[in-house]
């Protein structure tokens, strides 16, 4: 992925966004990341192609904010994908 793939911060929007449904490889392989306690640097460093020496606050707020709406899509999002039926 490179810088024009995705914003700093995705939409904080009470439902799915575009964003969301573009970028959902992104955030599993966040959420995957995460749940094997893999090194935050290395994770923005490979799934955005940001180096966290040159621009450590950058990279670590990006990494954040889409750790954080990946989390949001597994207890809020995700019913926006499956439909009507399960919101």
């Amino acid at each position: 992925m490179n810088s024009s793939d995705f914003q700093d911060q995705p939409p904080q929007a009470p439902g799915l966004t575009d964003y969301d449904r573009k970028h959902l490889q992104l955030y599993i392989r966040l959420l995957d990341a995460d749940e094997e306690g893999a090194d935050w640097t290395e994770v923005v460093r490979v799934l955005f192609g940001l180096d966290s020496k040159r621009d450590a606050e950058r990279a670590r707020h990006v990494y954040d904010s889409h750790l954080s709406r990946a989390q949001w899509m597994t207890r809020h999002g995700f019913a926006d994908l499956l439909g009507p039926r399960y919101h």
